[in-house]
């Protein structure tokens, strides 16, 4: 990556570091998930209602480093309003992206690419994905019920 470039993704995570979308807790009829990332101390606290199969609304609640925080920031905006099924397949091509792999580029990821230098850091992985692993558990979780 150029060093323009890691200059504007840094920006992307910091605005997301320091404005979060969609923090705070759901109440009405919303599914929590809590989960943390011991080795770190990141934690977060993940709400959503699903209506439909359709994710209507997500929020997040934590603390922890800046990659987790902005990443749980994308994540919601990523995934209010698709499907179920797209919120997983989602997290599924962002999961291999933060690792590396060979991903599905042809799916807008937006502001979630500014994570993909994380990749290079696999200490910082685990901040990265612990809000997308919440949202998976939560939405299998709320499939069950």
């Amino acid at each position: 990556m150029s060093s323009n470039l890691d200059a504007l993704y840094r920006q992307v995570i910091m605005d997301h570091y320091k404005k979060p979308r969609n923090r705070g807790l759901l109440e009405d009829g919303s599914h929590t998930i809590n989960m943390n990332n011991p080795t770190c101390g990141d934690r977060i606290q993940l709400t959503f209602k699903v209506e439909d199969g359709i994710v209507k609304d997500v929020r997040f609640e934590g603390e922890g480093c800046s990659i987790s925080m902005s990443s749980a920031s994308m994540m919601t905006q990523a995934i209010k309003g698709k499907s179920v099924d797209e919120a997983i397949k989602l997290s599924k091509i962002f999961s291999d992206m933060i690792q590396g792999k060979e991903y599905n580029d042809d799916v807008d990821l937006g502001d979630i690419e500014a994570l993909q230098g994380v990749s290079k850091f696999p200490a910082r992985i685990k901040c990265a994905t612990l809000a997308w692993k919440a949202m998976e558990k939560g939405l299998k979780e709320e499939e069950q019920q």
